[in-house]
């Protein structure tokens, strides 16, 4: 079989517009008289001819993500700037309640995060939700230890 001895028999020939009466689609086209929708280029986007639109009839959501976890991300040089200011004692396990209880976190979050920016000096018990692994090597280096919450 050649490109040359393919048929294509399925294609119809579209309707020529504006070719004289006899065509059956002279003069208007099939547009009717006047008004808008007989201009070319124009077309009215999402008009239901006088019925509510769609994005109408839907109710608004706004910029809110569906999914909305809530998580707390903190940096190990925050946790060391706050122990440095004594404002969490030394013998206590850092979490995401002992940190909205000192007004060091808000508490909208649900959930706490880790980040390893940073050095911590003293030896901690984190119970955090989630953690980098570059933080987790560093609290591991300084002696401490970190419990992953489920």
């Amino acid at each position: 079989m050649k490109l040359n001895e393919l048929n294509n028999k399925s294609s119809r020939s579209k309707k020529r517009l504006g070719r004289g009466i006899g065509s059956s689609k002279g003069k208007t086209c099939g547009r009717g008289h006047k008004g808008q929708k007989s201009r070319s280029g124009v077309a009215i986007k999402s008009f239901e001819g006088g019925q509510m639109p769609l994005y109408r009839r839907l109710p608004k959501r706004g910029f809110k993500r569906i999914k909305n976890k809530r998580i707390a991300l903190i940096n190990l040089s925050r946790i060391q700037e706050i122990i440095n200011k004594n404002k969490i004692s030394l013998n206590t396990k850092i979490n995401l309640q002992n940190l909205q209880k000192s007004n060091l976190i808000n508490n909208k979050y649900k959930k706490l995060k880790l980040l390893g920016s940073g050095d911590i000096k003293e030896k901690f018990d984190f119970e955090v939700d989630f953690i980098s692994e570059s933080a987790k090597e560093k609290i591991e280096k300084s002696g401490g230890k970190v419990t992953l919450i489920k």
